[in-house]
């Protein structure tokens, strides 16, 4: 069971990360792509390369010392730097998605204001913000966490530093941590969950006013990916941290494995690879990819053409003996 569990959860991982570092980089190389919905994606990628990658080699690791009647050890300081990290890029993505949701909201909402409002300088600012609030709203719990007594056999009972078996281990009082660990969750999750409720909320309403001769059905596609993965990530993460923590520990470790494992991987392929224009960047890049094995020179009207078999980035040379001949009919007309 543990070599059947490795190779799925191997394979999928792997899957993700490509596809997420493939996604940032056609978003970064493709000019058409430049846009302000596309740089969150590309950030909403960069996090999804990361936040497995702090819990799943570990995973990882664990099913491969199994095999061999082996425990996976870990101390005490990378179990509290893995806890940290988990639990704010868990946040980030919260406020991530926040953005999202308020960048769709002007963009439908407020049409003729978008490029004003998303400026890229403002973009730059949203993501960082989502980013440091999310490495920064966990510090004080962490902090509280790590100068509790543990005492007992010490084995976390998961297969990362999650907050409910580190409390179980506690030989000390913990519900003033509990108690601040629900309400933070409740802050993050639910606070972000609102935002995104209402603001879809508007854009609904905004859809709805439309003429019935528009493309109601185009806007409606726009913001669907967005609330599919917004659905995904938020019925998983309200399940496993908005109840009681001493009802956690074993029901956690099967469903965290959703958006540890899967999530990443699904969420590229419902943001971007059911966009027409990621498709068409993709397809272009890919052509690139396979032209840039051959030479490639179009001719045309004593010009010659060098670059990608369909690109439309050419590099005009004029031929030598066209140049000189430029040249000789230049002087001669100045004469």
């Amino acid at each position: 069971m543990e070599i059947v569990l490795f190779c799925l959860v191997f394979i999928v991982y792997t899957l993700s990360i490509i596809i997420n570092v493939t996604i940032i980089i056609v978003i970064r190389t493709e000019q058409q792509l430049h846009k302000p919905m596309y740089f969150f994606i590309g950030v909403f990628s960069f996090l999804e390369v990361w936040y497995p990658t702090v819990t799943v080699p570990g995973l990882l690791r664990g099913l491969l010392l199994r095999l061999k009647d082996m425990l996976k050890d870990i101390s005490f300081g990378c179990c509290m730097a893995q806890f940290y990290l988990h639990f704010a890029l868990g946040a980030t993505e919260n406020f991530l998605l926040v953005v999202m949701a308020f960048d769709r909201y002007v963009a439908i909402c407020k049409p003729l204001h978008y490029m004003l409002i998303m400026k890229h300088r403002n973009c730059l600012m949203f993501s960082l913000g989502a980013w440091i609030g999310g490495f920064s709203a966990i510090i004080f719990l962490c902090i509280q966490l790590s100068q509790v007594t543990y005492c007992g056999p010490n084995k976390v009972d998961h297969y990362y530093c999650d907050f409910a078996p580190l409390v179980k281990l506690a030989c000390s009082d913990t519900r003033h941590l509990e108690t601040l660990f629900f309400m933070m969750s409740c802050m993050v999750i639910l606070l972000s969950f609102l935002l995104i409720i209402v603001s879809y909320a508007y854009i609904l309403t905004s859809i709805l006013k439309l003429p019935a001769n528009t493309n109601r059905k185009k806007a409606f596609y726009t913001c669907a990916s967005h609330m599919i993965v917004v659905l995904i990530f938020y019925g998983t993460t309200i399940f496993m941290f908005i109840r009681p923590t001493s009802d956690k520990v074993h029901i956690n470790k099967m469903v965290s494995l959703f958006p540890s494992v899967m999530t990443p991987l699904l969420n590229p392929i419902i943001y971007s690879l059911r966009n027409q224009d990621v498709k068409m960047a993709l397809q272009k890049m890919t052509h690139c990819m396979e032209d840039s094995y051959t030479p490639f020179i179009a001719v045309n009207h004593g010009r010659s053409y060098r670059g990608c078999r369909g690109s439309s980035h050419y590099r005009a040379q004029e031929p030598e003996g066209a140049q000189r001949h430029l040249c000789h009919i230049r002087r001669h007309t100045k004469h």
